[in-house]
């Protein structure tokens, strides 16, 4: 099966094909053991060290060469997968630094758009004063996203160790761009196909654990209705045969969301997504709504939440442990995963890892009282 979406040809999953498990081949020679009852995972970004964020800044004012940069891009990802590995995190991901700010500076791969000045530039940092993009000429991104060659780095870095890369998916891209209503149906095409090549590229480098990160999908780019907003994650994903999820979040810039926070809406276009796992914040909302896992789960694995990274506050095994026995009243243990509501780049990296190995610890708590051996 294929289709195309502009130039892109779609490549489909073979007839009878079934993802089972989680993370990245192993290096040759290497062996994994079988992931846990309840495995623990991150969504995606890591918390950046502070030297790192100095280093971003000198970097920008040109006192860096070339080689410099690398070097410290490299050094810090070798952290947060140390951190992670630390923590205990069942699967691993490279933390996500080379976009530290998430779908933004993702947007100089794009070739097509120019950049709108926001309306607000002074006060309080939040949604209005993001970069934001309009179409001027094919949008196209002719050297791709560089998420494959993060995740060639993040293979290199963390062999025999089972691994998951995300990147934005096309809503969210959306979310950030101004068009006019002739304009759309275009973009939306073309952002499905670019999204498109960069999971293939994935899947070429070895990957088979991938996940569209899609805090887009709340707002409806465009004023697409739900139905759509699935369909077109439905194109970037079809066929793929590997693990494919979709997180969907209700935003994190400097720890805020930007959308309603209602699950119950947002019903009709997850009970749609034609991907094996879902990935839903619930530690900052207090658990609220999680009975809607129940009819969720019927259909995919879950990973729930149970971290709060909007939160300062330090969750404890016994109060991560609680949060996970609530979602195990609507979902199979064999069908939950264990990860935090969002990603963990607007946190300081030493309480990240504090809420990582709480979580951690929590799971097992959970196990435990499950009468799991492992």
């Amino acid at each position: 099966m294929r289709w195309t979406a502009g130039s892109v040809t779609i490549r489909a999953r073979p007839a009878g094909f079934a993802f089972t498990d989680a993370g990245a081949l192993p290096a040759a020679g290497g062996t994994m053991n079988p992931l846990p009852l309840l495995p623990t995972l991150g969504v995606g970004s890591a918390a950046s060290p502070g030297w790192f964020i100095s280093g971003q800044r000198r970097a920008r004012e040109g006192d860096f060469g070339a080689g410099d940069v690398e070097e410290m891009y490299e050094d810090a990802t070798r952290i947060a997968i140390a951190d992670q590995i630390e923590a205990g995190l069942d699967v691993i991901s490279d933390g996500e630094l080379h976009r530290q700010r998430f779908v933004f500076e993702m947007f100089q791969h794009l070739r097509g758009l120019e950049r709108v000045v926001p309306a607000r530039k002074l006060g309080i940092p939040g949604y209005d004063m993001a970069p934001r993009f309009a179409p001027k000429g094919m949008l196209e991104a002719p050297q791709g996203l560089g998420v494959a060659g993060e995740f060639r780095t993040l293979r290199r870095l963390a062999p025999n160790r089972r691994l998951k890369v995300a990147l934005p998916g096309p809503l969210t891209f959306a979310g950030f761009m101004q068009t006019r209503d002739a304009e759309a149906d275009d973009v939306l095409d073309r952002l499905v196909g670019i999204v498109r090549i960069e999971l293939e590229a994935l899947v070429d480098a070895g990957a088979d654990y991938v996940q569209l990160d899609e805090p887009g999908l709340p707002e409806r780019p465009f004023g697409l209705s739900f139905e759509a907003c699935a369909a077109l994650v439905n194109r970037a994903v079809e066929g793929l045969a590997v693990r494919r999820a979709v997180h969907v979040c209700f935003g994190n810039n400097a720890g805020r969301p930007m959308a309603s926070r209602d699950i119950e809406r947002l019903m009709p276009a997850l009970e749609a997504l034609d991907v094996e796992e879902l990935s839903i914040e619930f530690a900052n909302r207090e658990m609220a709504q999680v009975e809607l896992l129940a009819p969720l789960s019927r259909r995919f694995d879950i990973a729930a939440g149970v971290i709060d990274v909007k939160n300062f506050h330090r969750e404890s095994a016994q109060e991560v442990a609680a949060r996970i026995e609530r979602c195990l009243r609507h979902v199979a243990p064999e069908k939950l995963r264990i990860t935090a509501d969002c990603g963990f780049s607007a946190l300081p990296r030493g309480l990240a890892l504090i809420k990582m190995k709480a979580m951690v610890e929590g799971a097992k708590l959970a196990r435990e009282r499950l009468g799991a051996t492992r």
